[in-house]
């Protein structure tokens, strides 16, 4: 490689500048930048401790001269309602943007990169003798706009306005404070990145900027306003913009860019302009330079430039779409603080610490024990508990019913019934996760009629012989633990007729179909799928009529709860969603109609099922496909379920139709349940790959749901609780008396592993 040319002189731009000319230093590297060598648009930039060491393997002049500059700090304050709690350990540092910047020209220049300033390059094309063109012109890149062909970004401009500005003020902590006023809530991002100036980021939504009229302000003018908000804050200091100079507005929006594609022959994209992480996560100039560590590592001493490019891309994409995950997440937490502002301020700063889903409950304990300590032992108080313990062990009251921890085995289908009739599989597949430890044991999605099954193995409960069957599981669960037993209902619709998880999923049976039923007459998958008798209101009293017989059944089998299945594209859900409702009557259109019959199998429900016992309902959030459900429909419809007797919603997703295109990652499906929760203020329960006891603790301690339901880790495990109760010391969970001696062995090898491993 002879030629390296670097459009844009940011970060981004001149550490792959650095590193490609230390890489190759008999090849011309060349920066090109069309501001000034001292222009820059932003204040501070920080970066963790850990983030640091990968910079030091990799050029160690420019680590020691970025930590040389750095100013320090390990606490964060947060302000909110008049209490400031802080929190230590975090480890962060920051440094002027402006210094990163003269820093790294300084070591690119001693390396002989070949800078230019002052220079708008409008079209990479001019550099196509070039062995490779390294666009890093940022989140506004005209590279990837002239290519958007090839690269296909995807932009999704966000809800908040923000404007970036400096001070002299000293902030000893990073600061995050929240000012509410008569048109809703703003919030500052502050931190010190030098010995004397700070950051400070105000951050607002769009519709709460137009109502104070800051759309028609001008720079100073909206300098004066964040000043006088937040002016107990800044301790008589001024607010300071480095952008007086530009036209418009001072605020911006945040715009999430994610593309596709990252390169394209010899020409690859970086940093923003591949991709954005939000600046309250701040990780962007992180992910930057780490993506020109992994660039040269992939091309440097590569023949085959494309070919290089594609592993970078490989290797670099997973680790761009963790982090935009994490920064969605935390975006999306200041994004709808309102969710928060009933919290209590320790709760509420926890939420916040956590709201990534990047940090949890183990790694806030290492940074801060006290301050954990501190949210276990309130959140004891609040549920009656004697002591504090880690929140997966807390009580849950729901009407008469008393659930010992926050652990829910899921509902999870085996495909063993014969004829609907639960057997002997049943009894020790849910009696084992029963004596495992969990608070609450689902059944499968148990059918109410023959007809409504997903498969010939599917349990069903449309008559006494299965009543029978199941109230002998319900009383060995009772009998040999404290675990309360929830029988789901549901009723398969344009889904059913199915052959069993292990073969064909969801595709048609070979032999032996019977007629589905459905709102609307669309098959699940076209031209394979039968499609399903479009019902009428005489089908819709049948089926009302089969739920509350299965209702009936159940409380005789002595179940403590019941979960009506209105997800995942099944029946009740069927007439949720405008992609499986097409109805001209007034069962379908606007969401109000949609929702008629679901509600009418709810009231009726309710009504039959006894007073003292909860009655959950299954919802999918989203169908992951367009046209699908909206977020304000989601809204609207847990508050009508709320409103029609759920004491508590199960927070799913998808499934609705064959096309769908989920956006998968740990505990991904959490955010449906924190904004269900605390929007429409009804319990919820959060699912989708919980998979470690850190999850449940930062879920329950964090507020975003008030149960967590794990169905894959039950299988692998069928005393998943015991072994995390004994895994974190908490020596008060329940076990079956004939287990006792293996729980004592089991915590003498883990306190011994403990010691053996020594701190951490």
């Amino acid at each position: 490689m002879k030629r390296v040319v670097c459009l844009g002189g940011g970060p981004a731009g001149l550490y792959s500048a650095i590193l490609f000319r230390k890489a190759l230093p008999r090849a011309r590297v060349e920066v090109h930048e069309r501001n000034r060598p001292d222009d820059t648009f932003g204040w501070g930039v920080v970066f963790s401790d850990r983030t640091m060491e990968g910079f030091r393997a990799a050029d160690a002049p420019t680590h020691e001269a970025i930590t040389a500059a750095f100013h320090h700090w390990d606490d964060i304050d947060v302000h909110y309602r008049g209490t400031k709690t802080t929190t230590s350990g975090h480890g962060f540092c920051g440094i002027s943007r402006k210094r990163l910047l003269n820093i790294l020209q300084q070591r690119a220049a001693e390396l002989g990169v070949q800078q230019s300033f002052e220079h708008e390059i409008e079209d990479a094309a001019l550099y196509a003798d070039a062995d490779l063109v390294i666009a890093a012109d940022g989140v506004n890149s005209k590279t990837r706009s002239r290519h958007a062909d090839v690269f296909e970004p995807d932009i999704d401009v966000r809800q908040c306005r923000f404007i970036w500005l400096g001070t002299t003020q000293s902030f000893p902590a990073f600061t995050f404070a929240f000012e509410k006023t008569e048109h809703g809530w703003f919030q500052i991002h502050a931190y010190q990145f030098s010995g004397d100036l700070s950051t400070v980021i105000v951050e607002t939504r769009e519709e709460t900027w137009h109502a104070h009229g800051l759309d028609k302000f001008d720079h100073k003018q909206s300098i004066a306003f964040c000043e006088k908000l937040f002016g107990k804050y800044l301790g008589g200091h001024p607010l300071m913009s480095n952008a007086l100079h530009l036209r418009g507005s001072a605020w911006l929006n945040f715009s999430r860019v994610l593309c596709r594609r990252w390169h394209h022959r010899n020409l690859v994209l970086i940093g923003d302009a591949a991709h954005t992480a939000h600046f309250s996560i701040g990780s962007g100039t992180k992910l930057a330079m780490e993506d020109a560590i992994e660039l040269t590592a992939r091309v440097a001493h590569t023949p085959d430039v494309p070919a290089g490019l594609v592993r970078y891309q490989e290797e670099r994409s997973l680790e761009a779409l963790k982090l935009q995950s994490a920064a969605r997440n935390r975006m999306r937490w200041f994004e709808e603080v309102v969710r928060y502002v009933n919290f209590e301020p320790w709760q509420f700063t926890y939420s916040l610490l956590t709201g990534s889903q990047r940090i949890g409950h183990d790694n806030l304990r290492l940074r801060d024990p006290g301050f954990v300590h501190d949210v276990e032992t309130k959140l004891a108080a609040r549920a009656g508990a004697p002591a504090a313990r880690p929140p997966m062990f807390l009580p849950f009251q729901l009407r008469g019913m008393r659930v010992v921890n926050r652990v829910v085995v899921s509902p999870m289908a085996q495909y063993l019934a014969a004829d609907g009739m639960p057997g002997d599989w049943h009894l020790v597949h849910l009696g084992a996760r029963a004596t495992g430890g969990a608070g609450l044991v689902f059944t499968e999605m148990t059918c109410v009629s023959a007809e409504a099954r997903i498969s010939p193995g599917c349990t069903g409960l449309w008559n006494e012989a299965q009543r029978d069957a199941w109230s002998r599981i319900v009383n060995f669960a009772h009998e040999a633990s404290p675990a309360k037993i929830c029988l789901q209902l549901g009723h398969s619709g344009r889904k059913g007729s199915t052959q069993l998880g292990w073969e064909e999923s969801d595709h048609p049976l070979a032999s032996g179909n019977w007629e589905t039923i459905a709102p609307s007459a669309i098959p699940y998958y076209e031209g394979i799928s039968a499609p399903p008798r479009a019902m009428t209101r005489a089908d819709m009293d049948t089926v009302l009529a089969d739920f509350l017989r299965s209702t009936r059944y159940g409380a005789e089998a002595g179940f403590d709860m019941l979960e009506l299945h209105m997800a995942h594209g099944y029946l009740l859900a069927s007439f949720l969603s405008p992609l499986t409702n097409r109805r001209e009557d007034e069962f379908g259109g606007p969401l109000a109609s949609r929702l008629r019959f679901p509600l009418e199998v709810l009231a009726a429900v309710r009504k039959d099922w006894p007073a003292d016992k909860p009655l959950s309902v299954r919802l999918s959030a989203s169908d992951w496909a367009d046209g699908g459900l909206r977020e304000d429909e989601l809204l609207d419809i847990a508050r009508a379920m709320k409103a029609g007797g759920a004491d508590i919603l199960d927070l799913s997703s998808g499934q609705t139709v064959p096309w769908q295109k989920p956006v998968y990652g740990r505990m991904w499906q959490a955010p449906f349940s924190d904004q269900v929760r605390n929007l429409v203020g009804i319990p919820t329960i959060a699912v989708g790959n919980i998979y470690e006891p850190d999850h449940v603790n930062s879920i329950i301690a964090s507020g975003r749901a008030d149960l967590c339901a794990l169905a894959r880790p039950h299988l692998a495990d069928a005393a998943w609780t015991l072994h995390a109760a004994a895994a974190q010391g908490y020596h008060e969970q329940w076990w079956p008396k004939p287990y006792e001696t293996a729980r004592r062995q089991l915590e003498r090898n883990l306190e011994r592993a403990a010691q053996m491993a020594g701190p951490v």
